[in-house]
Parts: C-alpha cells; structure tokens; sequence
C-alpha cells in the first residue's frame, strides 16, 4: 500500500514534524527532535512537492526512488527538491527515529528578491534525487553554520529584516552548495569518464541507427535519458570534464561525421537526411559556422 504525503504547507509540515511554526513560509527542522515516522502500515510512501525542500540526511532510513531510479544515498548527504518534483521513499519495517536536517521554504518567499530570478541558476534543484551532493565533514560544518544562521534568524521573530537576511542566508548556502558540486564533478572524475565513454558510445549507435530519419537530430535530453541523469547534470558534466557544453559536444559530432560522408560521394541533401537535419539549409548554415566554409566548397577544398 502507498501513502501520498504532500509537501505543500508550512504549518502543516512543522505540525507532523512537531515543530512549531516560526515563519509562515520556511522552516528550518532538526529532524533528532521530530517524533519517530509511523506510516501505519504503507510499504511506500509518495512525497509530492509543492515547497522547496534541501534535506541533510545523517542516517541512512530507508530508500528513496525518483522515477525508477534508487537515488545515491548514503551518510553525509543533500538532496534538493524543487516544486513539482515527486519522490517514492521505501519505509522501513520498524517505526525510526529521523536523523539530520530539513530545509523547506515556500516559493512565495523569494518574491521581489534577486534569489527569485537567479534560483534558476541553481541548476541542482533539477538533477534528479540520485545525484545526492555528498559531502566531507568539514563541507557539512559549512552547511551547518548555513543553517544554524536561518535557524537563528527564525527564532529572532518576523520583522521587516527577517526575509532580507533568511533570503540572503539562502543564497550563501546554495552558493557553497554550487560549489561543492563542482568538487564532486572532480573527485568522481573516474565515474564521469564512464559516462562520457557510454555517451560517445550512444552517439555512434544513434548515428549508425535509423533515428536521425525517423526520429531527427539527436538531443541532450535523449542521451540524458539513455544514461539515467537528468538533462542539467548530464550538462554540467559535460561541461566540466569538456569544457564543453552537452549541445556543441553533440553538434561536434554531427560535424565531424558530415566531413567524412561529404567525401562518400554524396550531395548535400543527402548528408542532411542522413544525419537527421528536418532542412538541409540548417545543416549548411551549422557546417559554415563550425568548418568555416560550406560543404560544398570543404570539398573542394580537400
């Protein structure tokens, strides 16, 4: 049996929790102090997110999936969860005792702040749960300060400062967070390498198959898929171990096997079919751009 919990309440999500509410739209929760979770008899649970939600989980208790995927979970780990985003957690077969912390913040917080039009940036609010940002324990001291800041801002009592310095704390921490991502990005070099192996190995078979004719150019959020990541990390890993981005590494690609099939003795329209291009004015103008000179006259001048 599944339980559908959703995440969309502030004071609701603080009354569960047995926290009292501080601020109508953020809370800050030590989850040592929340009452033991019973969901009385479901084998699985399904959190439904309406808030912002970052949790630093202390205690492995339970699998969470997102999709069908288990997502990398252990000790000493942050997940985000943005709004719209669905989670299946696994519950143990004993009632447990929550370890760690929990961050949700409404949207309508960030209204008339910069955070509301930078947040987007944030790109690890659209990774999938299964790409945790694990951290060291002198990166966990960090968060810990970060939190302990809102925490201490909360328990102030609501002025007119109090969005100002809780938005302000918000963006400290999810800068730090960027950056911590991009150290994981470095210390998992040798998983990175793997999955760009397997994305050079998808775009051979892609092109070598008949989906550029039915199905078109191929995209970074179908290599995404093929891989198990979501589009933003799968971009950002790219990019990190490229320098490139997920787009220009594919369009590459595509360049570097139009050059081989231009000398196959085929005209232009022909190339443009093969490689998936709906026109082939846009494979033209793509060429031109990356070769610097049209198809036709790399032809002639090689």
């Amino acid at each position: 049996m599944q339980t559908i919990y959703k995440v969309d309440n502030i004071n609701k999500y603080n009354a569960d929790l047995g926290q009292k509410t501080l601020h109508p739209l953020v809370t800050m929760v030590d989850m040592s102090t929340a009452p033991k979770r019973n969901w009385y008899g479901a084998n699985s649970v399904r959190f439904m997110y309406d808030m912002y939600c970052v949790f630093l989980k202390d205690v492995k208790c339970g699998d969470i999936r997102y999709g069908r995927e288990y997502y990398d979970y252990q000790e000493g780990t942050l997940v985000f969860f943005a709004p719209g985003q669905i989670a299946d957690y696994d519950v143990p077969l004993e009632p447990y005792q929550p370890m760690g912390y929990a961050l949700v913040f409404h949207p309508d917080l960030l209204h008339g702040t910069a955070l509301a039009k930078t947040l987007q940036e944030y790109s690890f609010f659209n990774y999938k749960s299964n790409e945790a940002l694990h951290i060291s324990n002198d990166e966990r001291q960090v968060v810990l300060d970060c939190f302990s800041k809102i925490a201490r801002e909360l328990n102030q009592g609501i002025d007119h400062h109090s969005k100002k310095l809780i938005v302000s704390n918000l963006e400290l921490f999810f800068n730090y967070c960027e950056r911590y991502y991009d150290r994981q990005f470095i210390t998992r070099e040798k998983v990175n390498h793997g999955i760009l192996a397997n994305f050079e190995e998808l775009i051979n078979a892609y092109f070598k198959s008949e989906k550029p004719q039915i199905i078109g150019l191929p995209s970074v959020a179908h290599f995404a898929d093929e891989l198990n990541l979501s589009a933003n990390y799968f971009g950002d890993l790219v990019k990190k171990e490229t320098g490139k981005s997920a787009k220009e590494y594919i369009q590459n690609k595509t360049i570097q096997l139009a050059k081989e099939k231009i000398f196959q003795d085929k005209n232009v329209n022909e190339i443009a079919y093969e490689l998936g291009f709906k026109y082939p004015q846009h494979f033209t103008r793509l060429f031109k751009q990356k070769v610097g000179m049209s198809p036709v006259e790399y032809r002639v001048a090689n």
